[in-house]
């Protein structure tokens, strides 16, 4: 998709306001261009000057002459001077609406594209963003998406000032067709001149687009590194690569405000030359016609020095468009939907776990690996019970956690509810049936309360006090400054790990879900807040049905089973005991993890 496809599309979805400005724009210019081309015979016929009515434009003749010719002089010179007056009032009405229509345009087509770019980054699944840089996406969605709208709003002025032009050409060729032939070659010339600075324009607006999004992009990952950068004492070391993509960034910048100061000056100098030079063919050419030279000419020269600005300004909207045509062609990518993943909706309403949970002959890898990172798996989960995943990193547990609300979708074999295909579900009513409680809990820089109620609708105050209460998380809230109102930070940067992680249990607790997925909710606890947190997963598995993903095993013993991974298979699967008995690789890891052997426990 070209930038120019990209205006279309969006400018497509708004007929009744392109119409609107294409009629005012005309409109404007037909009242620009009459009160323009009356007012010399107008002052020449006030002034009691014999007005040269021979080679004017029809409508001008009879509005000098027609409409006037049975009033006395000095009445009909007040009444052509009316004529001028009101042409201009509604030309600059005229003006003034279309200017207002295409602001709303102009902003119309903006958030329609930043909607579209946010609805897809919203829609796209998560390999795109495994894919992407978020600073990059930031930049696309933010600065680019900014100078876009801004080519939009230049090519809505392109269009209303060629319909200007349109018209200012329609007069001068009434007065005369042999000035505005010559007129239309020199400022063609002019034009193409101007054509290598558009070509310029256009360089330095890819320039700009590389260097801005370049420095978004390490902008946002300093930021977001700011512990490890101060943790290594790089400071230094990072302003100075940052300050070079500035200095890289405001250099192009500059180049492109040199690019356009250059446009006003070749208009001002190519306008003084096609002035003298129409002033010149003018005498030659109505020499024989002496009773209307003054006449024509003036309201010749009179239209063309109206029209002048316009040209210029044309001009300078051309190359201001081919400097922010590069990021249109960026956001026209950026919005593009048939090179992006999109995870299938499904078309079934969830509506509840009745039975089991299956995973059969079940097979994944992430795109763009040809290693399996899950092959055969044959797994069941019953309704009200609990399933713990154990092994090593990288064995493949949490990809498995992944799959169930469907953040991928597997390569081979399936899962199931109920026996049917987990694919077929609505994608949004079946992840609204899940709760996840991992060990990377995110938390918005908000208050409490709007952190435990996000994604729980119409919740009350009462409903989030008792889900912190249930969480363990009601005694450390209250000490916070505004309790429940406390706004937590970036993150939730102001709370220590186990708080962070009992907000997440009390948002899983406030949500009710039926299914529950654990992932490492304790592993990166201390013993005491290890403990704590425990305990309120203890009461947010009750009576659900839980996959859970432990590292150590002293949570998951009560679990009704364990299924213990290795390089992606399911090696084992059974209780504690059974494993235990087993003396196998769950064994191997308890025996590991506990630095006792399997006597000493009397098992």
């Amino acid at each position: 998709m070209n930038p120019n496809q990209l205006v279309i599309k969006f400018a497509s979805r708004y007929p009744k306001l392109i119409g609107l400005t294409v009629v005012l724009g005309f409109s404007g210019a037909v009242f620009n261009g009459v009160s323009t081309a009356l007012i010399i015979p107008v002052i020449f016929g006030f002034l009691g000057q014999e007005i040269g009515m021979k080679g004017m434009p029809p409508i001008l003749q009879q509005i000098l002459s027609g409409s006037t010719n049975s009033l006395p002089p000095n009445h009909r010179y007040l009444i052509m001077m009316g004529w001028v007056l009101g042409a201009i009032v509604l030309k600059n009405l005229a003006s003034y609406a279309s200017s207002m229509v295409s602001s709303r345009l102009s902003q119309t087509l903006t958030r329609q594209i930043r909607q579209d770019g946010m609805r897809l980054l919203l829609d796209v699944d998560l390999e795109f963003f495994s894919k992407n840089k978020l600073g990059d996406l930031m930049s696309q969605l933010g600065g680019e998406t900014a100078r876009a709208a801004e080519a939009i709003r230049i090519t809505t002025s392109l269009f209303t000032t060629g319909i200007t032009i349109f018209v200012f050409t329609a007069f001068l060729l009434a007065i005369s067709w042999q000035l505005t032939i010559a007129t239309t070659i020199l400022l063609g010339l002019a034009s193409l001149s101007n054509q290598f600075l558009v070509k310029q324009a256009r360089r330095n607006g890819e320039i700009l687009s590389e260097q801005s999004r370049g420095y978004s992009v390490m902008q946002q990952e300093i930021l977001s590194g700011i512990r490890l950068v101060k943790a290594t004492g790089n400071e230094d070391i990072e302003y100075k690569n940052l300050s070079q993509l500035i200095e890289a960034r405001e250099n192009a910048e500059l180049q492109s405000q040199a690019t356009f100061a250059m446009v006003p000056l070749l208009n001002e100098i190519a306008g003084i030359v096609t002035v003298l030079t129409i002033v010149i063919l003018g005498k030659a050419w109505f020499e024989t016609q002496p009773g209307s030279l003054s006449t024509i000419l003036l309201t010749y020269l009179l239209v063309l020095f109206r029209l002048l600005p316009f040209v210029s300004q044309l001009n300078s909207q051309r190359s201001s468009f081919a400097n922010a045509a590069p990021s249109v062609q960026v956001v026209a990518d950026f919005l593009r939907r048939d090179n992006k993943p999109f995870m299938p909706r499904g078309q079934t309403y969830y509506s509840g776990l009745k039975n089991a949970i299956r995973f059969t002959n079940l097979g994944f890898r992430y795109p763009g690996n040809e290693n399996w990172t899950l092959q055969n798996i044959n797994l069941t989960l019953p309704k009200g019970t609990t399933l713990a995943l154990v092994g090593s990193s990288g064995a493949g547990k949490s990809t498995l956690a992944d799959l169930l609300p469907r953040f991928y979708d597997c390569d081979m074999g399936g899962i199931s509810i109920d026996d049917r295909d987990i694919r077929e579900f609505d994608l949004q009513s079946l992840r609204q049936s899940m709760g996840i409680v991992s060990q990377d809990t995110f938390l918005f820089n908000d208050t409490v309360a709007n952190n435990i109620a996000y994604g729980v609708e119409n919740s009350t105050r009462d409903s989030i006090i008792e889900s912190a209460k249930r969480a363990n998380a009601y005694q450390f809230i209250s000490e916070l400054p505004q309790g429940f109102d406390t706004t937590i930070g970036d993150r939730g940067v102001l709370l220590s790990g186990g708080q962070r992680q009992r907000l997440a249990i009390a948002r899983a607790l406030l949500k009710n879900p039926e299914i529950l997925i654990l992932d490492e909710a304790t592993s990166a606890l201390d013993t005491v807040s290890e403990r704590i947190v425990q305990q309120a997963i203890d009461e947010l598995s009750r009576d659900r049905t839980v996959l859970v993903i432990a590292h150590r095993l002293s949570t998951i013993q009560n679990a009704d089973q364990i299924a213990v991974f290795d390089k992606g298979r399911v090696v084992e699967v059974g209780n504690h005991h059974e494993l235990l008995l087993k003396r196998g690789a769950y064994a191997n890891l308890y025996r590991i993890q506990f630095g006792e052997s399997l006597a000493k426990t009397g098992r």
